[in-house]
């Protein structure tokens, strides 16, 4: 049983220093050989366009630690939401539950109507 408390999940949420979202690919362009080494990209949606920009080496454990931060955000705000979906639930099926009135002929709704016919 999951005994993370929401207070614990934020705390986790803000102790995370760096994030960024994409997807980071590795390429050789062509014409170049493969000795050379891979090339990097990073792809990602911004204002519903797909951006993409060139990542140079000395960037890349810098840019795969804030991938990560951000796949982990992601993973601790779910597991948060989780939290609350399933409190509120429990709330909702534990308390007191609608009274249903038995259907009568007489109702409010159709006292002041007569029947024509």
């Amino acid at each position: 049983m999951n005994t993370t408390t929401p207070q614990q999940l934020l705390a986790q949420i803000a102790a995370i220093q760096h994030m960024e979202t994409g997807k980071l690919s590795s390429y050789v362009p062509g014409g170049r050989s493969a000795d050379a080494g891979p090339y990097y990209k990073l792809q990602c949606w911004v204002d519903g366009k797909n951006l993409t920009r060139h990542v140079r080496p000395e960037e890349l454990p810098a840019l795969k630690e804030a991938l990560e931060g951000y796949a982990r955000f992601q993973d601790l705000t779910q597991r948060y939401a989780q939290l609350f979906i399933t409190k509120t639930r429990r709330e909702l099926a534990t308390s007191v539950k609608k009274k249903i009135r038995p259907y009568s002929r007489h109702s409010r709704a159709n006292s002041g109507k007569k029947w024509i016919g």
